[in-house]
Parts: structure tokens; C-alpha cells; sequence
């Protein structure tokens, strides 16, 4: 399991705790679930910016392209 699979089964985890606090707490289960939808999609978000790709294999030639304007 890669580290961003981690990250974002913790950040599952901390949605059902918080999940289920609200819902101990008394707070009606439509907006448990909008909430929960917005903190899985932030989560989603936050994995693919936070985690980083793999370095490239010994051999593997990456490219970068340059634009160079004549002024």
C-alpha cells in the first residue's frame, strides 16, 4: 500500500470519528452526511497535492520542454 492510500484511509478515519461525534451529539443525519461528503471530497484534494510521485527509475529520461520568446 503506497503512502498516499495511508493518508487517505486516515483521513477516513478521522471523518467517521467526526461522524460519529456529531451524530452522538444530536445532529440530524442529513447534515452529517453533507458534511461528511465535503470532508471526503477536501480529503481527496488534500491526498493528491500532498503526496508526492515517485522518483524516475535509474535510466528513465524525464523531459522539459522551454518556451523562448524573441522580444
Amino acid at each position: 500500500m503506497n503512502s498516499s492510500m495511508v493518508y487517505f484511509f486516515g483521513f477516513l478515519l478521522v471523518i467517521a470519528g467526526l461522524a460519529y461525534g456529531a451524530i452522538t451529539l444530536g445532529v440530524p443525519s442529513l447534515w452529517v452526511g453533507i458534511g461528511a461528503v465535503i470532508l471526503v471530497g477536501l480529503a481527496i484534494m488534500n491526498t493528491v497535492t500532498s503526496t508526492k510521485r515517485p522518483a524516475p527509475a535509474d535510466g528513465e529520461v524525464t523531459r522539459t520542454t522551454t518556451t523562448v520568446r524573441e522580444e
